[in-house]
């Protein structure tokens, strides 16, 4: 039915625009265009001489007939190319897909052929696995070779060289914003665990509003001091390409996780915000005395995954880092919730405000809805802090979808939500607090044992780095825990034993390990323990017990 609201009042020129983060950099670069941009060693980009890059390398992919739909890779660490394709390529029409550095041949060689790349961007660093995986294509991409100055080995993976690529463009290339913002931005591969990855398709619309949503929730004012510890092809950077471009911010590069390095340009370049996994946060705890940068000014860290053990925590704010929990996905732009911090919980004693910093919290501003329910009724689960239920997520920073996978995409996004496969508790004050993986959760004489409470148990105690807490079959209970734990390298001697008494002291009977192994933990290039490989161990742990 029409109302007196619709009529003549139609969108027109005037009064409405796509929302693209491609608005973000030409604002900035038109009001700020002197600022500092990029920081890598030794260059320095102001916003106008990035602007210009990025428009050059649009004007040079358009030149060679990319436009709108094609996919344009790029294999590259942090580095002032890998912000540039951020822009440039969106620019042209055509979609980002940043692949995981860490990944084999095959992996990359099966997304460049799934996306149907026609041109890849690559660091030297990565020119094997590149000339690897595109020998096994029948359709290979155009590749361009970056020679970061930064890094100064590897050989060329092509004759076309990027900062000669970027002259054959024009510095002013009269780029235009998509005919619709439910255009696709970026691709992303999830980090599956069988079976082929699947494609995870960005638009403009949502990469706009999480953009401003990590802004919004972090409070972060213009001109920040961005630190790039976080992989930009890890969900497009959480869109923080695109929010510190937004704030006329400054992107401070860094090719490689160097705890030394980080305290070290913290420092040098006042530093205010960085991103990271908490093994992040660990390692700038244990570095050395000799080689730590004291931190004398403010400095802002979003994290993401399970939240740091309370020491942890404590340990972190006393160097000068704020930590600001988050969670997400990669089909949901990545973070999408935050712990909202509460000025009365300011007061309270380091263990309570960490089990409270430990939540996942309430929903960005720019998501539509979230909800803990019951995955078959879909029905909302008691907001009592105990029952767990799966998180939904819907809102414009949801995924279009999975790349040529509709059954997978219909599944997602059954009821109207999109199912995370996370459980978690809703407490009476709406703050969501993750108790484990859908995968993850052990279920031991019928009762539920959330891997994460226990992971949290272990790490407080003094001589615990890391610990990862898995399901090992048992022919009495199902499953009973088994814990992986790697040990501090200056710390106190403890065995399994008196591990798992430390453990008993603060846990429910069924919930303490059963047993407990020492060794390194095998991890995703994001720092995500790789559980499921865990999981395979403890089943040969209890085979071999067996036998």
């Amino acid at each position: 039915m029409s109302s007196i609201y619709d009529s003549g009042l139609e969108p027109v020129n005037a009064n409405y625009a796509v929302l693209s983060p491609l608005d973000f950099i030409a604002r900035t670069a038109s009001v700020y265009p002197d600022y500092p941009a990029v920081i890598h060693g030794s260059i320095r980009y102001t916003w106008q001489q990035t602007y210009e890059r990025c428009c050059r390398l649009a004007s040079a992919l358009t030149r060679r007939g990319i436009g709108r739909g094609d996919t344009v890779a790029a294999m590259l660490p942090n580095i002032p190319a890998m912000l540039e394709c951020h822009f440039g390529v969106p620019m042209t029409g055509a979609v980002l897909n940043a692949l995981n550095i860490r990944l084999d041949a095959e992996a990359i060689a099966f997304m460049l052929g799934h996306g149907e790349a026609s041109v890849i961007i690559v660091d030297r660093e990565f020119g094997g696995v590149i000339r690897d995986a595109i020998s096994r294509l029948d359709n290979p991409p155009l590749v361009i070779d970056v020679d970061d100055p930064e890094y100064g080995e590897g050989e060329a993976t092509s004759d076309i060289d990027y900062e000669a690529f970027l002259q054959e463009g024009e510095a002013d290339f009269a780029w235009s914003y998509p005919p619709d913002e439910w255009n696709a931005i970026s691709l992303s591969y999830t980090s599956g665990t069988t079976g082929n990855p699947k494609g995870v398709v960005y638009h403009h619309r949502g990469a706009f509003q999480n953009a401003i949503g990590n802004q919004a929730v972090w409070g972060m004012k213009q001109h920040p001091v961005y630190l790039w510890t976080l992989p930009m092809f890890h969900c497009n950077g959480w869109c923080f390409p695109w929010t510190v471009t937004a704030m006329a911010g400054t992107h401070v590069c860094l090719r490689k996780v160097d705890p030394v390095r980080i305290l070290e340009l913290i420092d040098e370049h006042r530093v205010t915000h960085l991103c990271g996994a908490p093994i992040v946060l660990n390692g700038l705890l244990n570095v050395p005395e000799k080689d730590r940068t004291a931190i004398d000014h403010e400095v802002h860290a979003m994290t993401a995954g399970a939240a740091p053990p309370a020491q942890v925590i404590g340990a972190i704010e006393e160097m000068g880092i704020r930590i600001t929990h988050v969670y997400g996905l990669t089909e949901s732009y990545g973070p999408v919730t935050v712990c909202a911090w509460k000025s009365r919980w300011d007061d309270l004693p380091l263990d309570e405000r960490a089990s409270y910093k430990a939540r996942q919290g309430v929903r960005y501003h720019t998501l539509s809805g979230v909800m803990v329910g019951d995955p078959d009724t879909m029905e909302p689960v008691p907001k009592d802090g105990e029952t767990i239920g799966e998180i939904f997520l819907r809102g414009n920073t949801v995924m279009k979808g999975y790349l040529k996978n509709p059954k997978a995409t219909e599944e997602a996004f059954r009821g109207g939500w999109f199912h995370t496969g996370d459980l978690a508790a809703w407490h009476p004050d709406g703050y969501l607090d993750i108790k484990d993986r859908l995968k993850d959760i052990i279920i031991s004489g019928g009762e539920n044992i959330s891997t994460i409470e226990v992971e949290g148990v272990i790490y407080r105690h003094p001589a615990v780095l890391e610990a990862a807490v898995v399901a090992s079959p048992d022919e009495k209970w199902g499953e009973t825990p088994c814990a992986f734990v790697t040990l501090k390298p200056d710390g106190p001697e403890v065995t399994e034993q008196e591990l798992i008494r430390f453990c008993r002291e603060k846990l429910a009977g069924f919930k303490v390990p059963k047993k407990i192994v020492f060794s390194d933990l095998p991890k995703t290039s994001t720092g995500k323990i790789q559980k499921f490989v865990l999981r395979e161990e403890a089943k040969k742990l209890n085979q071999n017990t067996s036998d």
